[in-house]
């Protein structure tokens, strides 16, 4: 498959700069691409990579970065990247219609253009929108509701009475509606809690592999519109997580916090239980926060502080071992001067 730079242009918003005739077969990396196929550059400090690289031209948004080069000037163009490989690498979509290993239970709904996989189990009373996909092993409990142009990816589990929105996807792994962690201590003794709640997932959310989201106690587990969540991430029971989040890999987030929306979660960051994390909070990574945190927050340590405050702290205590060594030379003066009187 190839396209001429021309096209290439038209189907990504960008501006040619150079012989809009060239054709490209594929795009790759700076340092892999060839003469014949495209690369691009979103980061500044990748320049001098981009400048000896072989690509026959390159997606970049300030042209002055790159003279002499062949480009394609689009003010996104990591956004360009993506969406040329829709073009150059297409997904591979399983065939529509049910794997004879496939296990369907009683009133199952399924509508058109579904593609459901080797031993996969769909409990009684499910539906599974349009054009959706349910890969090989996956089990959708009862009264199950997927939603349109979805992509559960092999071995999902979504449990009983669980809601997926449109157009999400799922990724191997993943685990939407376990028992949240809910247990009443008696003289010793752990007395499980039932779990009786479900998780709902709204449109437009990307899980990662092998990631969890426990049902609610009573009510809802909610994630929202357009929320992605990386691989190993746990959210528990009645967590309410707004729109268009990001949370990186190993997020834990505890029971019956509420995040509000376009709220960042980087690396191995989580919260204490019953918090409220207000809108565009970021939370660096390796931080616990175990109090509230105000809208338009950036935190970082444990417990999580507002990133400056965090950044002198930190500062001093590796000024410690100095102001130590600086205090033992002025007690020695001092126990010296006291010797001589």
């Amino acid at each position: 498959m190839s396209y001429s730079l021309r096209e290439l242009a038209q189907r990504l918003n960008a501006v040619v700069v150079g012989d809009p005739e060239i054709e490209v077969t594929d795009i790759r990396s700076l340092d892999e691409a060839t003469s014949g196929e495209l690369s691009f550059l979103h980061n500044p400090k990748y320049v001098d990579q981009a400048v000896e690289s072989d690509a026959g031209a390159i997606l970049v948004a300030d042209e002055s970065l790159l003279p002499g080069r062949t480009l394609l000037v689009t003010p996104q163009p990591y956004l360009a990247m993506a969406q040329a490989l829709e073009l150059f690498r297409p997904v591979h979509r399983p065939s529509i219609g049910i794997h004879p290993t496939a296990v369907l239970e009683e009133d199952v709904d399924l509508a058109a253009g579904v593609s459901v996989g080797p031993y996969v189990i769909v409990g009684a009373g499910s539906k599974v929108g349009k054009n959706s996909v349910v890969g090989a092993g996956t089990v959708l409990g009862r009264d199950v509701r997927v939603g349109e142009d979805c992509w559960l990816h092999p071995r999902v589990v979504v449990e009983d009475g669980c809601r997926v929105g449109h157009r999400c996807i799922l990724h191997s792994g993943v685990v939407i509606g376990s028992d949240g962690f809910g247990f009443a201590t008696v003289d010793g003794v752990h007395h499980k809690i039932p779990q009786a709640g479900i998780v709902v997932i709204e449109d437009d959310v990307e899980i990662g592999a092998n990631s969890c989201i426990d049902r609610a106690t009573l009510g809802e587990t909610r994630i929202g519109h357009g929320t992605k969540i990386d691989n190993l991430v746990q959210i528990a029971h009645n967590v309410v997580l707004g729109k268009g989040c990001l949370l990186a890999a190993g997020v834990g987030i505890s029971g019956s916090t509420q995040i509000g929306d376009h709220v960042v979660f980087a690396g191995h960051s989580g919260t204490a239980g019953h918090l409220k994390i207000g809108d565009r909070v970021q939370v660096a990574g390796v931080s616990a926060a175990f109090k509230d945190v105000p809208a338009d927050t950036v935190v970082a340590g444990v417990p999580a502080r507002p990133l400056r405050e965090w950044q002198r702290a930190n500062a001093s205590l590796f000024r410690i071992d100095k102001l130590r060594a600086r205090v033992k030379q002025l007690e020695d003066k001092l126990e010296a001067l006291c010797e001589e009187e």
